[in-house]
């Protein structure tokens, strides 16, 4: 039976397991997936025994030096969420751009021609490489702004929002236990214009989803990423030989 996994720091918010453990037993797939809480990325060295991992917060980033191979998407982008065992030789990948694509297909227009990005982390370079990809002008909000494009909290005011109708955060802020937590930001400049996605999925709507309906944008949840990168890791770990 071979075995699957998540590794993150805290994954009290995760579905990836019973994602995984219906889909196996829906397909008469003979294996397991578990969830790995690790307090360091170190303990990763740990897990030869799996046939393949998926990587979220906090270390989309910090695995990569323990990785063998990276697929050319992974190293462009500089993240990684999904781990391939072949042959003794463990294989970065990026499926979280892939599953950002497909769930924002169905809602970008011509207005989205500029965009915010909450966090700089993993999950936001995998955003800014599909964005760009579309041809998409994006700025970064960060606390510890570092570069040009990025914006500490305290700076966005109404011309920013009113030029930037496309909206994602991609920090954890606001993620199951920690429900009521939720960014800062002056919501009163948005309007039915804009299309405000969180990249979290539990809750379902997270506070800041629920401020930016409250002024008639369009919003959007991470469930549906969540489950097309899912399918593309399986894709990846099923359809390589090991």
């Amino acid at each position: 039976m071979k075995k699957y996994g998540l590794i993150g720091r805290s994954l009290q918010h995760s579905f990836s397991e019973s994602f995984f453990l219906e889909f196996f037993s829906k397909n008469s797939i003979d294996a397991v997936y578990h969830t790995l809480e690790l307090s360091s990325i170190e303990e990763f060295a740990n897990l030869n025994d799996y046939s393949g991992i998926n990587v979220t917060t906090p270390y989309k980033e910090a695995v990569i030096p323990f990785l063998d191979e990276l697929s050319e998407e992974a190293r462009s982008i500089g993240a990684v969420n999904v781990v391939h065992y072949k042959n003794g030789t463990k294989i970065g990948y990026n499926t979280d751009s892939f599953g950002f694509r497909q769930s924002i297909k169905p809602f970008l227009t011509n207005q989205h021609e500029r965009a915010i990005i909450f966090g700089t982390g993993g999950a936001a370079k995998s955003v800014n490489f599909v964005l760009r990809s579309l041809g998409i002008e994006v700025l970064f909000v960060s606390r510890k702004p570092v570069e040009n494009n990025q914006f500490n909290y305290n700076e966005i005011n109404e011309n920013m929002i009113n030029s930037c109708k496309l909206l994602v955060n991609c920090t954890p802020v606001g993620t199951f236990p920690d429900s009521d937590v939720c960014l800062e930001l002056p919501y009163q400049f948005l309007s039915k214009d804009h299309l405000v996605i969180d990249l979290i999925y539990n809750p379902k709507k997270t506070k800041f989803l629920q401020n930016a309906a409250q002024f008639g944008a369009q919003i959007l949840n991470g469930e549906s990423m969540l489950k097309e990168q899912a399918l593309k890791s399986w894709d990846i770990w099923s359809k390589i030989e090991n």
